[in-house]
C-alpha cells in the first residue's frame, strides 16, 4: 500500500499527466467532482492551483452531512432528549447546527450522545445496555447504507429490540440527474464518486452521457488518481464522444458489490429524499421497509418538528449545487467559521466551506 500511495503521488507523473492536460487548448471547460472526499483531496494537495486557468472545478453535493435536511437534523435533537435515549452517530454530525442548537450543545446539557464508527458499535451498545433505547441517527449515501442495513438484520437475528435506526440516507444518481438540469450551473464533465461507485458501480451513471450529453469519469482519490480522471473527461470533451470510464478500477466496476447492494435493499426501499441546495428529489431517500418498521426511530418516537428556514445569510445550499465558491457567501470566515459554523458545509470534514477554510487562499 505505501508502494501504490507513493506511484499515485509521484511529482513526475504529475507533471506528465498535467503536461498532457494543458495540451487541450485554451478551451473554457467546467468539471465538478461530487464526492467530499475528492473536494478534500483537491484542496489538500492543491490540484485547483495546478491546472490551467481555462479549467474550472467546482464542487458539488457530495458531502452527505451537508445535504442533510435542517429538519432531520431537529428530528434527531428532539428524539435525543427523550428519556431513557442513548442517540448515536458518526463524529461529523455531533456539531453541525440545528435550527437553534446542536448535538454537541445538548450533549454539554446532559443527553447521552455517543459518537461510533459503525452502526454495529451502537447495536453493541444496545445489547450492552438493555434498559435504555439506542438510537443511530443514520446519515450517507450508498457507501454506508448497507452496513446499516446489516445492523438491522443482525439486531433481528439476535433478537435485540431497543436498537433503532433514524434513517436520512441517499442515492446519489438521480440527484446528479436534477444538478446537471438546473438553469443555473453550467458543467461540461462529472468526476464522479469513489466510493459510492464501489458499491453501485458504474452502470448507473449511464444516463449521463445518454442523457446530458457530457462525460463522466469516475476516479480514486490521490493526485495521479484525479489528475488521470481530468485527462479521461477533457480527450472525451475533445473526441465529441461522452461516456462513463472508470480510472479508479482498482475499487470499482462496472455492477459494482453485488452483496452490498442485496442487504441495502432487503431493509431499505426508494423514497423522497430532502436535499440541502436540490430540495425534494423522488426516489433518492431509503426508507426501512414495512417489515423491519419496528427498528424505526420515526415511529418509535413520533416527534414532532416544525420545518424551519435555513439561517439568515447561509448560502450552504448555494454552495453545495455549484452556483457560488464558499467565497461568495457573505458568512464565510466572518460569522461562520469551523469554532462557529452557521451551516453545515463549515462541519462537516467533507464539507466544501471546511476545505476553503482549511486550504483554500
Amino acid at each position: 500500500m505505501k508502494n501504490l500511495n507513493k506511484e499515485l503521488r509521484n511529482p513526475a507523473t504529475v507533471k506528465a499527466l498535467l503536461k498532457k492536460i494543458k495540451e487541450f487548448g485554451p478551451w473554457p471547460v467546467t468539471l465538478m467532482e461530487v464526492c467530499g472526499t475528492h473536494t478534500m483531496a483537491i484542496f489538500r494537495y492543491g490540484i485547483k492551483d495546478m491546472l490551467p486557468s481555462n479549467i474550472r472545478l467546482l464542487s458539488g453535493p457530495g458531502c452527505p452531512v451537508c445535504v442533510t435536511s435542517l429538519w432531520t437534523i431537529d428530528t434527531a435533537l428532539e428524539i435525543a432528549k427523550q428519556p431513557g435515549v442513548i442517540l448515536t452517530t458518526f463524529g461529523d454530525m455531533v456539531r453541525v447546527p440545528g435550527s437553534r442548537t446542536s448535538l454537541a450543545e445538548l450533549k454539554a446539557a446532559g443527553i447521552d450522545l455517543r459518537i461510533v464508527y459503525s452502526p454495529l458499535d451502537a447495536l453493541q451498545l444496545a445489547e450492552e445496555n438493555p434498559a435504555r433505547e439506542v438510537v443511530f441517527f443514520a446519515i450517507g449515501f450508498e457507501t454506508t447504507a448497507p452496513t446499516i442495513a446489516a445492523a438491522v438484520l443482525s439486531s433481528c437475528e439476535r433478537g435485540i429490540n431497543n436498537f433503532f435506526i433514524l434513517g436520512s440516507n441517499k442515492t446519489v444518481p438521480q440527484a446528479l440527474k436534477v444538478l446537471l438540469t438546473g438553469s443555473d450551473v453550467k458543467v461540461d464533465g462529472l468526476i464522479c464518486p469513489g466510493h459510492v461507485s464501489t458499491v453501485i458501480g458504474s452502470k448507473p451513471y449511464e444516463f449521463i452521457p445518454r442523457e446530458m450529453g457530457i462525460p463522466a469519469v469516475i476516479t480514486g482519490f490521490e493526485p495521479v488518481d484525479i489528475l488521470q480522471g481530468i485527462l479521461l473527461i477533457i480527450n472525451q470533451i475533445k473526441s465529441d464522444a461522452p461516456r462513463v470510464e472508470i480510472q479508479y478500477r482498482r475499487g470499482v466496476d462496472k455492477e459494482g458489490n453485488t452483496h452490498a447492494l442485496a442487504l441495502l435493499y432487503q431493509v431499505f426501499e426508494p423514497a423522497d429524499g430532502y436535499w440541502r441546495g436540490l430540495g425534494e428529489i423522488p426516489g433518492t431517500g431509503l426508507k426501512i421497509k414495512k417489515e423491519y418498521r419496528d427498528y424505526d426511530a420515526a415511529l418509535r418516537f413520533p416527534v414532532r418538528v416544525p420545518k424551519m428556514k435555513e439561517p439568515v445569510g447561509c448560502r450552504c445550499g448555494d454552495v453545495l449545487r455549484g452556483a457560488i465558491t464558499p467565497l461568495e457567501c457573505p458568512l464565510f470566515n466572518n460569522s461562520c467559521h469551523p469554532e462557529k459554523p452557521v451551516g453545515a458545509c463549515m462541519v462537516s470534514m467533507e464539507g466544501i466551506c471546511a476545505a476553503y477554510y482549511k486550504y483554500g487562499k
